[in-house]
């Protein structure tokens, strides 16, 4: 079974590589057209720091389809600790990718949710798991190689 489920239909590897190569090329993409493409790209490369980010990926996993509460989220992102989690769920809410939900109950309950922005992350990071997933054994294998010869 895959880390986020079913690889998303409109996210391929071709348009990810096709909009970062435009993007370090100093080229320009929606918003991006009316700054400086040193100023594009830092902006690019913030984003790029949170889908990049391991914890983020899982999370928005997670939640992939449903709203989880706290506790509920940290056992399905095992073995997150509830620091980097608060963390984390802080900088995808940060960025819109996620709701935070307060219910005025005793005790408090706190839901999280995906936004939009979110289910349109959700398609990146299911390609991501599943190319790590396809890949981890031959990355192992390269890395155990390159070890090995170093030794």
């Amino acid at each position: 079974m895959s880390l986020c489920g079913a690889a998303g239909a409109d996210v391929s590897s071709e348009n990810v590589a096709t909009l970062v190569q435009r993007l370090t090329a100093g080229g320009n993409v929606s918003d991006l057209e009316t700054r400086r493409p040193e100023e594009g790209l830092a902006l690019v490369r913030s984003v790029l720091d949170r889908v990049g980010d391991k914890w983020a990926v899982i999370v928005v996993c997670a939640l992939a389809g449903r709203t989880r509460r706290f506790n509920e989220l940290r056992r399905a992102c095992l073995p997150i600790n509830q620091r980097m989690l608060s963390t984390t769920l802080r900088a995808l809410e940060r960025d819109g990718l996620v709701t935070r939900t307060l219910h005025p109950t005793v005790p408090p309950r706190v839901e999280y949710a995906l936004t939009p922005r979110g289910l349109s992350f959700l398609a990146v990071a299911r390609e991501l798991a599943g190319w790590a997933e396809q890949n981890h054994v031959g990355i192992e294998r390269s890395r155990a190689d390159y070890d090995a010869r170093d030794a």
